[in-house]
């Protein structure tokens, strides 16, 4: 219980789409979700798949909590093999997609191969089916949902922008025109095999195994939820609110991650922006956070604007990264974003990047006229030239890493970014737990897989300080692995005893905490497994040049630079705590123990 036991093979090379049963098996072993769909990854594709070719997968994944009555269970995830990387990702999402999903009756869709025309997928409790997608391509994400929800006014839908259909490597997927599959290029991935869209709906019943049971403790779980102080704030001010936490302590990424402090701060902060923009809170389905900020303009240059968010990512990366202070300036790069299918983070940390070789003369104004920080108007006119792929834009469409290997002159150094992907909105030097987490992302330079700054704020982790991290670390992503496989939020506030028995009251399972977290190594591995298999080792887990050899200049962390001996020493002893050797492979013992085969 708690799977529909079914899923969707898509074939779209020719047209073929079969109906299986899941691996139960499986999906105990490795839960739902990001786990099981890393397993299904890593048993699909051979090394070194092109991404963007038809041989490559893409999963939309549900988990096992996926649409029950816990707190945040609209949540499911995509799993494929990254364009923007070329490694191992997932990519969480909310809204109401997942949710609908399995009441259309199956716990995942796999889509294989390329058609020779867009498509669009239905996907309902009645039966599945391609359609032409012709008339919808060349279409923004807003548009496409108008139009499909128009034909399908029922059912929920994942659709790629302009920036997918043109290949960009860090094109989204955008569900509820508001809720996005961010990071690593996912929607690349459905521009590549011409799917424009999924649409999903239905009325199947999601059963759980001991349904009265389940029901209190749910109850009992969402009083609990709505009674927490970090629930009400995260309500009140939505993700934002760290702008000017980080600010405060010193790592607000402004400027390229020059500095971790931004003068403009206050301007862009969740406080004002609460206080005069924002008009209602909007919430995925089954959450009682309700984070989402819906923000209206009503003067200036940007009335008339109004858009969910900005979120804090958003506002770290295109906001003081970029050196703009400016709210709408920020929602308007936002709604850009959402409607061409751009990962906001990467883009932003794309065009700071750009924004740096500009001011080093590394680039030159013929080639981005006005791209300087604080230029709002060049931020927004290179989005859509990023996403049309023309000009300059094409080399940015490829992320900072290329851009840079493009550029040369040493603007690797400075190209902010960690396997690939670039790193979200917290300065290393303000956080060397980030440091840490960060370098060991089995996606790139991610902030979901281990939050460190709420502990170093807090004492619990020291400043400034590699002590504890390791352990910290691992742990923390194992965590965070077995809870990306539920599928829930980043943001639900649970003891771990209380989740693991919901898990099992779902499932019929038999999972302990301890078992539970096991499972969570046991994913953490295989995604590991999956990257060492594309060549990634120990010389792939390290940081940007720039936190090793500059000193930050200003706040908390003023002349604090990541030490490389001392980093080193750190990523060692994380290896050892997983039982990896000193290039971070996984030892024959430690796959033993977890069952898993390289």
């Amino acid at each position: 219980m708690g799977y529909m036991g079914k899923y969707l093979d898509v074939n779209l090379t020719n047209g073929k789409l079969n109906e299986l049963p899941i691996d139960l098996k499986k999906a105990e072993q490795f839960i739902g979700g990001k786990g099981l769909g890393a397993n299904i990854l890593y048993d699909s594709l051979a090394a070194n798949v092109d991404p963007l070719s038809s041989e490559n997968i893409i999963l939309f994944m549900t988990g096992p909590l996926t649409g029950t009555s816990i707190q945040t269970s609209g949540r499911w995830c995509i799993v494929t093999k990254s364009p923007h990387t070329g490694i191992f990702l997932d990519s969480q999402v909310g809204g109401k997609f997942g949710h609908r999903l399995k009441q259309a009756g199956y716990d995942y869709i796999l889509v294989r191969g390329k058609s020779a025309e867009p498509v669009y997928l239905e996907v309902s409790s009645d039966g599945f089916e391609l359609h032409s997608a012709i008339k919808l391509w060349g279409k923004g994400n807003y548009e496409t949902e108008v139009d499909l929800r128009k034909i399908h006014p029922k059912m929920e839908v994942a659709s790629i922008g302009p920036a997918g259909e043109n290949l960009v490597s860090y094109a989204t997927i955008t569900t509820d025109k508001t809720h996005i599959a961010g990071r690593g290029g996912a929607g690349a991935v459905m521009g590549s095999k011409n799917l424009k869209a999924i649409v999903a709906g239905g009325t199947e019943a999601i059963n759980v195994s001991n349904p009265n049971q389940f029901a209190r403790l749910t109850r009992k779980f969402g009083k609990k939820v709505r009674a927490n102080p970090g629930v009400k704030r995260r309500h009140e001010i939505g993700t934002v609110m760290w702008v000017r936490m980080a600010n405060e302590a010193g790592f607000l990424p402004t400027h390229n991650f020059q500095s971790g402090v931004f003068k403009g701060a206050e301007n862009i902060s969740g406080e004002r922006m609460r206080d005069e923009y924002v008009v209602g809170h909007t919430a995925c389905y089954r959450c009682a956070i309700a984070c989402g900020k819906t923000t209206r303009f009503t003067e200036g240059m940007y009335s008339g604007l109004e858009v969910d968010g900005p979120e804090y990512e958003t506002s770290a990366l295109m906001g003081a990264s970029c050196g703009i202070d400016d709210l709408g300036a920020i929602a308007k790069a936002n709604a850009i974003c959402d409607d061409l299918g751009l990962d906001t983070i990467t883009a932003g940390g794309t065009i700071a990047f750009a924004m740096e070789c500009m001011e080093k003369n590394i680039l030159k104004q013929r080639e981005l006229p006005d791209l300087h920080f604080g230029n709002a108007e060049a931020l927004h006119t290179f989005l859509h030239k990023i996403a049309y792929r023309e000009g300059m834009g094409d080399l940015f469409a490829k992320g900072s890493l290329i851009a840079a290997k493009s550029l040369g002159k040493n603007s690797s150094d400075f190209a902010i970014q960690v396997k690939g992907l670039e790193l979200a909105g917290v300065e290393p030097r303000g956080s060397f737990g980030m440091a840490l987490a960060y370098s060991t992302s089995d996606r790139g330079g991610c902030h979901q897989r281990c939050w460190t700054p709420g502990a170093e704020l807090s004492g619990s982790l020291t400043r400034f300080s590699f002590k504890s991290v390791p352990k910290f670390v691992k742990d923390s992503q194992d965590e965070r692995a077995a809870c990306f496989s539920l599928v829930l939020c980043d943001f639900l506030p649970f003891d771990l005893p209380e989740m693991v028995e919901m898990l099992n009251m779902t499932t019929g399972f038999s999972y302990t905490s301890e078992t539970y977290l096991r499972a969570g190594e046991r994913i953490w591995n295989q995604t590991r497994l999956f990257n060492v298999r594309e060549g990634m080792t120990a010389t792939n887990d390290v940081l940007p040049n720039r936190f090793y050899i500059e000193k930050a200049p200003e706040g908390d962390p003023k002349g604090q630079i990541i030490d490389k001996k001392a980093f080193e020493k750190a990523k060692q002893e994380y290896y050892s705590f997983r039982n990896w050797d000193s290039q971070g492979i996984p030892t024959q013992k430690k796959l033993e123990e977890l069952n898993l085969q390289f």
